[in-house]
């Protein structure tokens, strides 16, 4: 689902919260329409994919390293480095979750947005591997973030599924102000 399509709204939604010159780490990037909206934004992103073939697409971003790394099979190549913020979308390997808390900075910002069960009613992903539990990704930033905005429900578009879509900052609530109540449901 992540092509040359425009940003998730979701992500775009939150985008604010980088700032200009921050480091973003875009995970299972695509064709990098996230890259892109950060680098426009003036943020210093890696961009990482594990199709090689993907790279002509960021030739012409020059605050985007652009890395083929299959980082399901191979080790995770960003060990010791945290980012400012980690983006995430319409990918889940669980076994990644601990390297993707870890490589968000003090005050970082997580978004990360995805399929959940019940997506199978409305064609792929289906396999239950690619599909997060409720509130999976609440449970897997629950400690040492905050959790600024959590959705889980059905949208409309870019075409009908069931997804949760998470925005946490690394820290506790002091100092935070909560933008969006949590929510189960979410608006199509």
């Amino acid at each position: 689902m992540h092509g040359s399509e425009a940003p998730s709204p979701w992500v775009t939604r939150f985008a604010g919260l980088i700032a200009p010159g921050g480091s973003v780490l875009d995970v299972a990037c695509g064709a990098g329409r996230h890259a892109r909206l950060f680098a426009a934004r003036g943020c210093r992103v890696d961009a990482v994919d594990r199709d090689a073939a993907l790279a002509p697409n960021f030739a012409d971003l020059p605050n985007v390293r652009f890395l083929a790394a299959d980082i399901e099979a191979g080790p995770w190549p960003y060990a010791g480095r945290r980012f400012d913020a980690l983006v995430v979308t319409n990918y889940l390997h669980r076994p990644l979750f601990p390297m993707l808390r870890d490589a968000v900075a003090d005050d970082g910002i997580v978004l990360y947005e995805t399929f959940a069960r019940g997506n199978e009613a409305f064609g792929r992903p289906s396999n239950p591997a690619f599909l997060l539990e409720a509130r999976e990704l609440l449970e897997v930033f629950a400690r040492d973030f905050f959790v600024v905005a959590y959705e889980d429900g059905l949208v409309a578009a870019p075409r009908k599924a069931r997804i949760q879509r998470l925005c946490a900052r690394r820290g506790t609530a002091a100092g935070n102000t909560r933008l969006d109540g949590v929510s189960d449901g979410l608006r199509g």
